[in-house]
């Protein structure tokens, strides 16, 4: 791990983490949407925005350049799949504190709601992306499972 990767990690997910509060924000402020959609919502687009930083500047060293642009694409289609479903893994972990916080401790204010979901869960679950990303999405080539490509 060197400390460019770990930049442009922090960098991507700070993007991410921007885009995804935000729009969680403003869909559970002035849209009034329920906390578990909005969520859910600003995680899509959160996620999209992450795996472009992460595809296209973190790891972009690692991707296959002496491979024809059909192989590229379809290792981009996969990686992305992977790319996702490490991230439902850390919304899962998001979705779990801000259910335990709303619907258990009954705080359910927007700032509540807020702290919960996208401070403390986003904490928790940003340690399990990068672990995910690093090993799971863009492992190096001869670290490469066979389902990651």
């Amino acid at each position: 791990m060197t400390r460019s990767e770990l930049r442009g990690f922090a960098l991507a997910g700070g993007c991410a983490y921007a885009v995804d509060l935000a729009l969680f924000g403003w869909l559970r402020g002035p849209l009034g949407w329920d906390p578990l959609t909005a969520k859910a919502l600003s995680f899509v687009a959160g996620c999209s925005v992450a795996y472009a930083g992460n595809a296209l500047g973190t790891y972009r060293q690692r991707a296959a350049d002496g491979t024809r642009a059909v192989v590229r694409a379809r290792l981009r289609v996969r990686q992305y799949a992977v790319f996702f479903a490490v991230n439902v893994a850390g919304a899962v972990v998001q979705l779990l504190c801000l259910t335990a916080s709303h619907y258990g401790l009954g705080l359910t204010s927007p700032r509540a709601d807020t702290v919960s979901g996208a401070v403390v869960g986003m904490a928790l679950a940003t340690c399990l992306r990068f672990w995910g990303t690093r090993t799971l999405v863009f492992a190096p080539e001869g670290r490469r499972t066979s389902w990651t490509g």
